[in-house]
């Protein structure tokens, strides 16, 4: 599989990247620990992953409470050091690892939860380190000092934010040039079909200042799956009877008109909506990669039909009028 530098890190990443966010919970919410995919079903998704050429694991501290982190880090050990040194973690932290713990970017959090999280994937050094979210209770020069501090250490390769927005990010890119500090050299953020705002906001901060997108939820949550139907109930176990907050604003009729009309394209190409929705942002060049979050090995057959199309410019163009 193609890689691609990620900003100006030097550290390249697979163009499509599995995410381990529901390993042993549903993302970093308390009350989903212990569900989500379980432990054997996150190493057969690992090992399909794996066969496909996905060589980056995105993940967080607080997924699954910390299973999601402790389960990459057992299958790394099981398939030993060849697979192990091949293998790009990407990591996270803001989120509380329990109910009423703390949560957040303190300096002094920062540089503790770095080691717990070392300490899960069994490794000494991860490649990329994340903000998981903006912290309004802590001043950036300090969460960019800790994040300085950690790969002057060694103990990080590179650092980026998620879930920031443009001003967020901007920010931090100029305090970071401004002290002389480790800066942030990607954003990941929710980008789809559905979810197109970062183009008009995020995008141009990237593109300013040459730093890389990593491109999460490219399926909205199963919406462009085409596993929710104009008048039917929402499957049992999906996302919207799980976390729909959201994906409610894509409950009505323009939304599913669009969703029926990309259907029909997908099918005209033999493809799954899923293919052609990440076959869409693979061709987007301020994209560098996709995050892709099976829940079941199966659920990977979606990246080779992506893998195996390329879009025009046009096409991608009247793709995404479906959906303006």
């Amino acid at each position: 599989m193609e890689q691609r530098e990620l900003g100006r890190t030097g550290i390249a990443v697979s163009r499509i990247i599995l995410g381990c966010g529901n390993f042993g919970g549903v993302g970093s919410s308390p009350a989903f620990f212990g569900q989500g995919i379980p432990r054997e079903e996150a190493f057969r998704i690992m090992d399909a992953a794996w066969e496909l050429g996905l060589t980056t694991f995105d993940t967080a501290d607080a997924y699954g409470g910390g299973r999601s982190e402790t389960w990459i880090g057992e299958w790394l050990a099981a398939k030993g050091s060849a697979v192990r040194d091949a293998i790009t973690i990407e990591t996270k932290t803001f989120n509380p690892m329990d109910t009423g713990q703390d949560h957040g970017l303190s300096r002094a959090r920062v540089r503790r939860q770095i080691e717990t999280s070392l300490q899960r994937l069994g490794i000494e050094r991860v490649a990329l380190y994340m903000a998981h979210a903006p912290d309004p209770e802590t001043p950036q020069e300090e969460t960019l000092l800790a994040f300085d501090e950690l790969v002057r250490a060694g103990k990080v390769g590179a650092v980026g934010a998620s879930n920031f927005e443009a001003e967020q990010l901007a920010e931090a890119v100029e305090i970071s040039e401004l002290e002389g500090l480790t800066r942030y050299e990607w954003a990941q953020n929710s980008f789809s079909l559905l979810d197109r705002a970062d183009a008009e906001t995020v995008f141009p901060v990237c593109h300013e200042h040459g730093l890389g997108y990593e491109a999460f939820g490219p399926l909205a949550g199963g919406w462009l799956t085409g596993k929710y139907r104009r008048g039917a109930p929402y499957p049992e176990g999906s996302r919207m009877t799980q976390r729909p907050d959201s994906y409610l604003r894509y409950s009505n009729d323009r939304v599913f008109d669009a969703l029926e009309a990309f259907e029909r394209e997908a099918f005209g190409r033999g493809v799954s909506m899923a293919g052609l929705a990440v076959a869409w942002l693979l061709g987007a060049p301020e994209i560098t990669a996709v995050v892709v979050g099976p829940t079941r090995a199966e659920q990977l057959e979606p990246v080779q039909e992506a893998l195996s199309l390329e879009l025009t410019s046009a096409e991608r163009a009247h793709l995404q009028g479906l959906f303006t």
